[in-house]
């Protein structure tokens, strides 16, 4: 009984420790694509709640690769002065604030493999969402469609 209870909470730690969400790579030009099928190359994304988080993959040879990813979330910043005459506060007035735009995040993959392989692209998101669609390319003439 011990056992079964010491595996499971082994298994919940490691599921907790385990990537976000899945990003894939589909070649569209180069030695991968011309490939029968052509391979999709799962990636794995951690904090995609945030903006920036790491990846790890492997190409379709197994060579390991790592790296990021990151996303610009626009921003407004505003500033209001005035002059506030009321008998509570009376005085100038002057605030700062700031908040983010809703709409579509733009980010950036790169990645380096153990062999000196680089995977470098771009990507376009939705705020507050965890799906997006983008390109990219390795230094091994391969261009690939970046789906998540």
């Amino acid at each position: 009984m011990k056992v079964q209870l010491f595996a499971g909470m082994a298994l919940i730690g490691l599921a907790a420790c385990g990537p976000d969400t899945r990003m894939q790579l589909y070649p569209t030009s180069g030695p991968l694509a011309e490939t029968s099928p052509p391979p999709a190359i799962a990636v794995a994304a951690t904090n995609v709640t945030g903006t920036s988080g790491e990846l790890r993959f492997r190409l379709p040879d197994k060579t390991r690769c790592k790296g990021t990813w990151s996303s610009v979330v626009p921003r407004v910043q505003s500033q209001e002065r005035g002059l506030n005459l009321s008998i509570r506060d009376l005085g100038g007035k002057l605030t700062r604030s700031s908040e983010t735009v809703g709409g579509v995040n733009s980010g950036e993959i790169y990645a380096v493999c153990r062999d000196g392989t680089i995977v470098q692209g771009r990507f376009a998101m939705g705020s507050g969402t965890t799906s997006g669609t983008g390109s990219a390319t390795d230094s091994r003439g391969n261009t690939f469609k970046l789906l998540f």
